[in-house]
């Protein structure tokens, strides 16, 4: 038996769903008196268009680097600084996700801003849609 979504926990969805799990998101619907299986959850994203695993959306700093034909130790210059915010994964790695990328690159820092507009607006849009 299914129930229909309610906007509350569509909006939950939609907020939660480039950078949490599935998991994650079900425990946030239960704290808000929801109760969706998991499978309910995956479906869901799925109708909306969103990726079930969250960590498609993250980027590593070689990855980015590579996409917008710079040194990675340029970008990981950037997440130093704070100004692209990134998750340390190791010593020398970070995690980007997809929105913090994507605030970074719609509003650079002024120092670095025509660096960013030089870029290959394909390779901007491919990472950030």
């Amino acid at each position: 038996m299914s129930y229909k979504w309610t906007s509350q926990e569509v909006e939950i969805l939609e907020e939660m769903a480039e950078s949490h799990t599935a998991q994650q998101i079900a425990q946030r619907l239960i704290r808000h008196r929801y109760h969706r299986s998991l499978e309910g959850i995956r479906k869901k994203l799925y109708s909306l268009g969103y990726s079930v695993r969250p960590t498609l959306d993250n980027y590593s700093c070689n990855q980015i680097a590579k996409v917008l034909q710079v040194d990675s130790s340029t970008v990981a210059g950037w997440v130093k600084r704070g100004w692209l915010k990134g998750t340390k994964r190791s010593s020398h790695h970070y995690q980007v996700k997809s929105q913090d990328l994507k605030r970074f690159l719609n509003n650079p820092p002024r120092r670095i801003r025509n660096l960013i507009t030089s870029l290959d607006q394909l390779a901007v849009k491919y990472l950030v849609g």
